[in-house]
């Protein structure tokens, strides 16, 4: 249930940070009609949850040194890299987020940060706790 709000509320934030940051930072569905253009956030939810686990948790263990030093401010840089990584492995498939530049990915995962924890503090308690 966690791994179903989790991408739910990922979804969410991706959709609202592209109609914040549009055209900018952007989605492209695979086909024009709303089950594809759904389909097509929760395909990018499910990358960007599997590139934040698995190659996000690396970098940041490896990187913990250099977190402290800059104050954790290289987690700005470190998320905006992330989210550039899931425009270019969804961009492989032929459909999904594009980003116009690096910066835009940052302020991109500086966006999509706020919303999903907005969206986490509403929707994660319907998980609930065992």
């Amino acid at each position: 249930m966690r791994f179903l709000i989790s991408l739910i509320v990922n979804g969410i934030g991706l959709w609202i940070t592209t109609l914040i940051l549009a055209p900018n930072v952007r989605v492209e569905a695979y086909a024009d009609d709303t089950f594809a253009t759904i389909l097509t956030y929760a395909l990018l939810a499910l990358i960007f949850g599997v590139v934040n686990g698995v190659v996000g948790t690396v970098v940041r263990i490896v990187a913990f040194p250099l977190y402290i030093l800059t104050l954790g401010l290289l987690a700005l840089i470190v998320n905006g890299l992330l989210l550039l990584l899931v425009a270019w492995i969804s961009g492989l498939f032929g459909f999904g987020l594009y980003i116009d530049g690096f910066w835009w990915g940052v302020l991109g995962a500086i966006v999509l940060g706020i919303i999903s924890w907005l969206l986490g503090l509403i929707l994660r308690p319907l998980a609930g706790r065992r």
